[in-house]
């Protein structure tokens, strides 16, 4: 899934190549995707490209003001196999609106079959989900965000992790309460933290939130200046080259050499070092628990 790195990335991409360019045409190859349809995405027509942005794990395409009606924002969630594709040059044709491809969405600047992109997701569980609003406050999850991971200070952070009982792996992924952050970079930070996920977020002394607040803000920093500048189509590489323990399990941990051990849910899973992050101790791993018995 896209995090707060990638986005902003993408959203970077958009910036550097879409800026200041026309709409020729809009295609919708998968109307599940569309979560609203008033104004409808044919009114992106002739609008200018004025700028891109992120709200947390949102990324927001914004067109300009008419004089008879407000500036537009093209919002989506690439969710979990969600990706924006940018193209120098598409298919002039329109894709048969069948929903069964990769392709859910494609946008034409300048002219039909010119530079653009695509809104793409891969697989049959289709999450991806594309809002065209007047503000990007009207997408319900955007309008209940949490403050951005990179944004909030740490005092505002103390006082975010204050009197919680929720386990700290739970709470930082948690976009209501903090924005940006998935599974990948949540399992990053607490193993540059050196702290379990199952860690109860309100018992971490002044201390240990220090070097939390330290490490949230290292790792994404540090991802963030690796994507941006980045193609679209490597930052997904780019993104597992710099991963330390998520998506290596079985791996030696890269700080101590200790095997990195996985936890296994219904449908997810994360990824920690015993030694760095346990006291040496492994976590019960639920899946495996419950074919035990």
């Amino acid at each position: 899934m896209p995090e707060l790195p990638e986005v902003e990335a993408l959203a970077q991409h958009l910036r550097d190549h879409a800026l200041y360019r026309p709409v020729a045409r809009v295609d919708v190859a998968s109307m599940s995707v569309l979560k609203t349809f008033d104004p409808p995405v044919s009114g992106l027509a002739g609008r200018v490209v004025t700028g891109a942005s992120r709200f947390g794990k949102f990324l927001s395409v914004d067109f300009e003001d008419r004089k008879d009606e407000p500036g537009l924002h093209l919002v989506t969630h690439l969710s979990r196999a969600g990706w924006l594709r940018w193209h120098d040059q598409a298919a002039a044709t329109p894709p048969k609106p069948s929903g069964r491809g990769p392709l859910a969405l494609r946008v034409h600047l300048d002219a039909v079959g010119g530079p653009g992109f695509d809104l793409t997701e891969a697989g049959t569980q289709k999450r991806l989900a594309v809002y065209l609003v007047h503000d990007p406050q009207e997408v319900p999850g955007v309008a209940k965000l949490g403050p951005d991971a990179l944004d909030i200070d740490r005092a505002g952070f103390g006082a975010l992790l204050a009197g919680r009982t929720e386990r700290i792996k739970n709470l930082i992924t948690d976009q209501k309460v903090l924005a940006g952050i998935g599974n990948a970079y949540s399992d990053e930070i607490l193993h540059t933290a050196r702290l379990s996920p199952y860690a109860v977020s309100g018992r971490l002394d002044e201390d240990r939130v220090d070097v939390l607040y330290e490490a949230m803000r290292g790792v994404l920093s540090d991802a963030v200046d690796r994507s941006v500048g980045q193609r679209a189509a490597s930052l997904k590489g780019e993104k597992r080259s710099g991963l330390r323990v998520h998506a290596r399990t079985g791996l030696p941990c890269p700080v101590c050499g200790d095997t990195v051990r996985e936890v296994s849910f219904a449908d997810r899973s994360f990824q920690y070092c015993p030694t760095c992050q346990t006291g040496g101790k492994p976590l019960a791993d639920r899946r495996l628990s419950r074919l035990v018995r």
